[in-house]
């Protein structure tokens, strides 16, 4: 166990909370329209954050006082790779309708997210989403979150192979604890008994506190990053010959939350530990887990995700303690890494005779508005068609198995509904990425999801104008620094600094393998499009063969683009 001193009060509250039930299901029979700050805790382990409407905290009544909190759930569902079959997709949207605010959206981690679920309607949420065949336990908390992995639904046994593994890893990494079951899944006078004599298994790899922080993986090919297997805590970067993966370079230490005011956080890029055989692949990382469950930090949840260990240590003994616990040496990582990345975007051959569609889904709230309804419109593709479907890492939609034959059909459908095909939306439209911020999460300090899309609306009348449309830049845009939506990677990062403004990190690029910089600090929204304009010019006109916006950014660096901008 560390010894970075006191443990925190959340190390006390899941040691003791009978394997985190804690008093959830009590406070689900009172008549009040929250949970008590422990239990909400807790509640996180099996898929759900109590959560205000902001919009409403400001607010006031008509006397001059101030409104009471409109309290809800956002419920997240664990999708490993994003595969969803045409029944979970549509119990999804009906679930929005009926016990939610009337939208889904897709994550950044290839899951599904209601929110506006009330607490006298969380139970049934719950046990409709697990009715459908998905879960929402280890969606979020002190574990193992959803598994990610590259959705293309490509026929071929390199990804069929890591989509299976993205499986395995989630059923190896979820937790034993048959809280959830008993608090959410079995009948009333079951879940009483259940209740008053709960049943204590062992849980083998999270032990009796679990992890110091959240944990997460992803699984990833060389020639398409598409999930960030660098940010990821452990990132597996499979390795093919002849169309048979031979083995994995094994990642870690990524992450990308960070503290302005604590210098003490960063963000971090993940390092090559060493290559493992595809039969090591479940061992070597239940290894680096149990590291992390050991040695991570539970005094101070800042430092608490295991790339401060990594750092801490540095990476020879790191990997010399894992050797320990895995039992045996390890081998080099290979010299393999990044060199592409696919949004998977329009109309592809899956291999087998099929095709798939990718559809964007901005920002991935899936809804309907004047314009597009989005959400009428995928329920009556995939009610009609039933096709299965997967979720990426950009938060949009992917629908597999089609034939060729339907295709025509399916373009009418989605256009009747507003929906634009591929060819209709910019490169950097479809990279852009946003987290939920505002109204929603309580860690926001200013907007991300509800103004990204004017701000590209802005980015692309000036890269038209410059002649860059068909430039792939990546823009991620975050309401806080915890880094939902990746912003410290991609071309272009605006992570929520003070209301109504943003850090602008710039130098990083589409394909997730270098950290950006500080460009600039306290930039008001409505000023971050003319002051990357002098910046979009001068790499038009400076650029090298082949050089993106954030090669050229880091190239020139902070300096010399400040000169260029005067």
């Amino acid at each position: 166990m560390s010894d970075d001193g006191k443990r925190s009060k959340l190390e006390h509250l899941k040691e003791t909370s009978r394997q985190l039930r804690g008093t959830i299901a009590e406070e689900l029979e009172n008549p009040e329209p929250f949970f008590s700050a422990d239990a909400a805790q807790l509640l996180k382990h099996h898929g759900s954050y109590m959560q205000d409407d902001r919009d409403v905290r400001r607010q006031k009544n008509e006397d001059g006082t101030k409104k009471e909190k409109a309290w809800s759930c956002m419920v997240r569902t664990r999708i490993p790779g994003g595969r969803v079959t045409a029944d979970q997709f549509l119990a999804e949207l009906d679930l929005c309708d009926r016990l939610g605010a009337g939208t889904v959206r897709i994550t950044s981690r290839q899951g599904f997210q209601l929110h506006g679920v009330l607490k006298k309607n969380l139970r049934q949420t719950i046990r409709d989403i697990n009715a459908s065949g998905l879960t929402t336990l280890a969606a979020c908390g002190d574990v193992n979150r959803n598994v990610m992995c590259c959705p293309a639904p490509v026929q071929t046994p390199v990804r069929r192979r890591i989509q299976e593994l993205a499986q395995e890893l989630a059923d190896h990494f979820r937790p034993r604890t048959t809280a959830y079951r008993d608090i959410w899944l079995i009948d009333d006078e079951d879940r009483r008994i259940r209740l008053q004599e709960p049943t204590i298994v062992e849980e083998p790899i999270y032990g009796t506190c679990y992890l110091p922080r959240k944990f997460k993986m992803a699984i990833a090919l060389p020639e398409d990053n598409c999930v960030d297997v660098y940010t990821q805590d452990i990132g597996l970067l499979a390795i093919a010959e002849q169309d048979h993966i031979v083995g994995y370079n094994v990642i870690v230490g990524g992450g990308m939350g960070r503290t302005p005011s604590a210098e003490k956080t960063f963000p971090a890029l993940g390092q090559p530990l060493a290559c493992v055989a595809p039969d090591q692949v479940v061992a070597v990382c239940e290894a680096i887990v149990c590291v992390q469950r050991d040695y991570g930090n539970r005094a101070d949840r800042k430092r608490a995700r295991m790339k401060y260990l990594v750092a801490d240590w540095g990476l020879p003994r790191f990997r010399s303690v894992v050797e320990e616990y895995y039992g045996q040496p390890l081998n080099d990582p290979q010299d393999v890494c990044v060199t592409g990345v696919e949004d998977h975007i329009g109309w592809h051959e899956q291999g087998d005779g099929r095709l798939f569609l990718g559809i964007n889904i901005e920002n991935g709230r899936i809804q309907d508005t004047a314009e597009r309804k989005i959400k009428t419109g995928l329920r009556a593709v995939i009610s009609q068609y039933r096709m299965d479907t997967r979720l990426t890492a950009l938060q949009s939609v992917i629908l597999c198995d089609i034939d060729p034959a339907d295709r025509m059909d399916i373009d009418r459908m989605l256009a009747e509904h507003g929906i634009p095909p591929e060819e209709d939306l910019s490169l950097l439209r479809r990279y852009s990425m946003a987290c939920p911020a505002f109204p929603t999460c309580g860690l926001s300090i200013t907007e991300a999801e509800r103004v990204l899309p004017g701000l590209i609306d802005q980015l692309d009348a000036i890269t038209s104008e410059l002649g860059l449309e068909d430039e792939k830049i990546a823009v991620h845009m975050t309401g806080c620094p915890n880094g939902c939506a990746r912003p410290y990677t991609p071309d272009v990062g605006l992570v929520g600094r003070s209301v109504g403004k943003y850090t602008v990190f710039l130098g990083g690029n589409a394909q997730g393998t270098r950290l950006a910089f500080v460009y600039d600090d306290q930039v008001p929204l409505d000023e971050i499009a003319d002051r990357l304009r002098p910046l979009l010019t001068a790499w038009r006109d400076e650029r090298q063969a082949g050089e993106s916006f954030g090669d050229y950014c880091h190239r020139i660096g902070r300096d010399g683009l400040r000169q260029r901008a005067a």
